[in-house]
């Protein structure tokens, strides 16, 4: 039993193992993405991942050579990690939960706001460092570059990405003419025509690229929710299966055979009768 309970825990580990491996690729999916060029939400998932694939190796070594330690220690950071995911993805489904797009009449693209979104992703793409890093990815993509051949006419049918829509034009409210007293956005005066510059530097750039976030994430999201069921589900067999095999080394050590334990009440049944007898005979 404690050889069939090891090779299950051993077989739980490697399909563990193989569940990083979804986790590990959406992690480098996000990271590779050519228009938002995110790295502040992927990060943790690649950790994870990782760290699944670490600890799931280690307890299919512990499991072939029966070290019981390991196999401890294995449960245990194991669900540690099943917390972090689970903690991960409703995190990930409240901060991309506000936000979308806004409707543009007579354009097929949307518009998007930043005041739109939740606080906590709002602070990230304020912080310096990490727009810095984002304006320039985006720079080396080329995202706005293939809007440059477009017409006017393309402006009309044409839809965009969020990015595009954000950071490669001025709000289409805009009026530079000076025709509406209407106060204008903000972006309007931080749009320059230059193409290094363009309206890398408005809140709508950077709303556009948390709607890439959001619905990056979403689809991440549902891939969390299938790992987290398949390694929920693997943890409580391997649990089963550790507990069986630590009661059968206490029940039945080896050398011991399961008649053992019922020979001590027959013992004390021919003690009895025995008992009875030279009783009965002096």
């Amino acid at each position: 039993m404690y050889r069939f309970s090891n090779t299950v825990i051993g077989f739980l580990n490697l399909f563990t193992l193989l569940a990083s491996i979804p986790i590990i690729g959406g992690g480098l999916w996000m990271a590779r993405s050519s228009t938002t060029c995110e790295s502040f939400l992927q990060t943790p998932l690649l950790v994870v991942g990782f760290v699944v694939l670490i600890v799931s190796l280690a307890g299919f070594i512990g499991a072939c050579f029966n070290v019981a330690w390991a196999l401890w220690v294995y449960l245990v950071v194991m669900l540690v990690l099943i917390g972090t995911l689970l903690s991960l993805t409703i995190f990930g489904f409240v901060v991309t939960s506000p936000g979308g797009g806004i409707v543009v009449p007579g354009r097929a693209y949307k518009e998007y706001r930043l005041q739109d979104y939740s606080s906590w992703l709002r602070s990230r793409v304020k912080d310096p460092h990490y727009w810095r890093n984002i304006r320039t990815c985006i720079l080396g993509s080329n995202t706005c570059a293939k809007l440059s051949t477009w017409t006017p006419l393309d402006y009309l049918k044409k839809d965009m990405s969020p990015v595009q829509s954000g950071c490669c034009k001025p709000p289409t409210a805009c009026d530079y003419a000076g025709v509406t007293l209407v106060p204008q956005d903000p972006d309007c005066f931080r749009w320059n025509n230059a193409a290094p510059l363009l309206c890398y530097e408005c809140d709508s750039c950077k709303a556009g690229v948390l709607e890439d976030v959001k619905n990056d994430w979403r689809k991440l999201s549902v891939l969390n929710v299938v790992v987290l069921v398949f390694l929920i589900s693997i943890y409580s067999i391997g649990c089963c299966a550790f507990r069986n095999s630590r009661r059968s080394e206490t029940d039945y050590p080896y050398g011991v055979n399961r008649m053992s334990k019922i020979r001590p009440r027959w013992d004390y049944y021919w003690w009895r009768w025995w008992n009875d007898r030279r009783d009965q005979l002096y």
